[in-house]
Parts: structure tokens; C-alpha cells; sequence
């Protein structure tokens, strides 16, 4: 078997990853096939930093959208990415793997704050980190969150899980002649639109030299492919 080509990375997943086919909320068989794609993934020695969103429960934007104020809103959305981090971690832990869910809000009885020395050092001893409630304030998406984390605990590069095989010019399950990039730079991603991640998380990426592997998730398997250097979705560097 080949040697895994990262040392230390930052997986974002969408709370949608975690609701499968359900439309809503959690399904228990989705979250334990992406532990167990995790934990195979840690038994290689590579360290491993999540950051999950909650769309599968609520999403800031919309809520706002909706009436709610945009602050208690996303507010809201911190809350349901707790949710989802301790729905992660339970699964993990079924596996007998190691976890830990770090929060940037103060929920102690649940999760211990996030501490970047303390979290580095959690990964350093092998466990797989989750880091809860985006960045602790409202405005910011877990997209930035995940770059934000990423650029804390010197990750290699983030792995953006998706339902798409990679970065393409156009959505490709509306444009069937969408063309998939498999490298583009930061630039282009800004300038062309295209929807990586938001802008404030592209930019932050761009800003640290993070790279950016965009993947599908969908597909069994393709976490560990990655890892393992093979050319599988869209790299976004310089």
C-alpha cells in the first residue's frame, strides 16, 4: 500500500453529507459509513481535523431570509453544527476511535472550547478532532471556519467533500456539458464565481497557501484515494 501524501488535514463535510436521502435531519447509516471511512483513513497516521456544517438542520442565510435575525440565525446554525459534530463523534467512537469535539462557543457539559495548543495536541496523540459551532461568530460560514481551522492547526490541505466529483465551470447536475477543472487557481475560483467555497474562505486559503482538494463523497472509498495521492476530483492551489 502507498504511504498517505498528507501528514495532517482538515476534512469539511456539509450537513448534508450526514442527512443521506432523508431531506432532513440525520441518517445514522450515512454517518457511520463516513466514520468508518474516517477512521480507516486515521489508521493510515494521518491526523485529522473536521469541521461540519448544518445545513442538514438549518442554514443562517436562509433563516434570516425567512424573518429571523441574520445574528440569532446563524446563532442557530452554530447549534445544529454541535448536533452534527457529536452525531460524528459518537459514530467514531463505536469504532473505537479516538475523538474529541472542540467548540468556538462555550458548551462545556458537551464539548471542550476550542483551544488551538490543546487541539494540536490531540491530533499530535492520534485523535481525530472535530471543531463544532463554525467560527463562534455570526457572518462567517463553516466554509470559513474550515479555513480558519485549517490555517490554525497547520493543516497540509482541506478536503472538501462534496456530492460532485470535483470543481467544475458550470453546475453539473443542471449543465450536462459542465467541464471539470482537475487544477485551478484561487484566482480563477474568485473571478469565475465558481462555488468552492465562499469567497472569505477562498481568499483566506489563497492568503496561507492552503490547498483545496474537492471530492465526492458519494463515491466509497474516494477519502482514502485521496490521501493516498491518487488524481481523484479538482485541486485548488496557486
Amino acid at each position: 500500500m502507498s504511504d498517505p501524501v498528507f501528514r495532517r488535514i482538515l476534512l469539511k463535510l456539509s450537513g448534508e453529507a450526514l442527512m443521506g436521502s432523508q431531506g432532513f435531519g440525520l441518517d445514522p447509516a450515512r454517518v457511520a459509513r463516513i466514520a468508518e471511512e474516517v477512521d480507516e483513513v486515521g489508521k493510515l497516521g494521518v491526523q485529522i481535523g473536521i469541521v461540519v456544517g448544518g445545513g442538514n438542520f438549518i442554514r443562517g442565510v436562509a433563516a434570516s431570509e425567512s424573518g429571523i435575525d441574520r445574528v440569532v440565525a446563524d446563532q442557530m446554525g452554530m447549534l445544529a453544527t454541535v448536533i452534527n459534530s457529536l452525531a460524528l463523534q459518537d459514530a467514531l467512537e463505536k469504532l473505537g476511535c479516538h475523538t474529541r469535539v472542540t467548540t468556538a462557543i462555550e458548551i462545556r457539559e458537551i464539548a471542550e472550547p476550542f483551544i488551538r495548543r490543546r487541539a494540536v495536541r490531540h491530533l499530535e496523540k492520534g485523535r481525530v478532532v472535530i471543531f463544532a459551532a463554525g467560527t463562534g461568530s455570526p457572518y462567517f460560514s463553516t466554509d470559513t471556519a474550515a479555513a480558519l481551522r485549517a490555517v490554525e492547526i497547520k493543516a497540509d490541505v482541506i478536503l472538501k467533500a462534496t456530492k460532485v466529483d470535483g470543481v467544475y465551470d458550470a453546475d453539473p447536475q443542471k449543465f450536462s456539458e459542465a467541464k471539470m477543472f482537475s487544477r485551478i487557481n484561487y484566482l480563477d475560483v474568485l473571478s469565475r464565481g465558481l462555488k468552492v467555497m465562499d469567497t472569505t474562505a477562498i481568499s483566506m486559503c489563497m492568503d496561507n497557501s492552503v490547498p483545496i482538494i474537492v471530492f465526492n463523497l458519494n463515491v466509497p472509498g474516494n477519502l482514502k484515494r485521496v490521501i493516498l495521492g491518487e488524481k481523484v476530483g479538482s485541486l485548488v492551489a496557486r
